[in-house]
């Protein structure tokens, strides 16, 4: 079946397969989070974007395959709720913006910055740090080495949405902040056949959301 990437809580993992790389999304917890297991296709290697809840559920999704690497995207409570279960029964690396790392439950192995790669196997994602919901927010970027240029795949947390950028709790300037480094780092940057997946609710693509720019500048959040 083709992936759509809608899920429910207590449903089925929808599967993607990419040149390099496997994505599975599941919903999980009372706040319907978006959790997505990668795996590298070449070595089996696995990471996980968003521990948010369900340790026992993203744990059967895992399998026996290695997880190497947790990241977590911001530093919001319901995005890592199953942090510390999933790392003690892996034994695998936090990864997360040194903005944001003091507030995680976890030690934080590994702190990215705008434009680090972090490694799944043989792939490698690239940090977009957009800052604005919380500091330390950040996006991850797979294109398979240029493999998926025209067409890449964006994790984007709870900095972008189908609708909108993320929550600023009505404060202009982070707002501001916000929706400059979405459209700078990846709306002026990458092509409309971009694919998104953010933390809560349906993905979308950069092509589909593009028109609406002005209205959200336009209304403030």
């Amino acid at each position: 079946m083709s992936y759509t990437g809608d899920v429910q809580v207590g449903g089925r993992a929808d599967v993607r397969e990419l040149p390099g790389l496997t994505i599975a999304k599941v919903a999980v917890g009372p706040y319907d989070n978006n959790a997505y297991l990668l795996r590298c296709t070449a070595t089996g290697e696995q990471l996980l974007v968003d521990a948010a809840n369900e340790p026992e559920r993203l744990l059967e999704l895992v399998g026996d395959g290695p997880l190497d690497r947790i990241v977590t995207t911001h530093r919001h409570q319901d995005h890592w709720q199953a942090l510390s279960a999933v790392v003690r029964a892996t034994g695998a690396a936090v990864v997360a913006h040194p903005f944001d790392a003091e507030s995680l439950p976890e030690p934080v192995a590994e702190r990215v910055e705008h434009g680090d790669r972090v490694r799944v196997g043989e792939a490698e994602l690239e940090v977009v740090h957009l800052r604005g919901h919380t500091p330390g927010s950040i996006a991850l970027l797979y294109d398979a080495g240029g493999e998926l240029a025209d067409r890449p795949h964006l994790f984007t947390g709870d900095s972008l949405f189908p609708g909108g950028v993320g929550n600023t709790w009505g404060d202009p300037a982070l707002f501001k902040q916000l929706l400059a480094d979405v459209e700078e780092r990846v709306f002026d940057r990458l092509p409309d056949a971009t694919w998104f997946y953010p933390g809560h609710g349906k993905d979308s693509t950069l092509g589909r959301e593009r028109p609406s720019l002005p209205e959200w500048r336009a209304r403030g959040w």
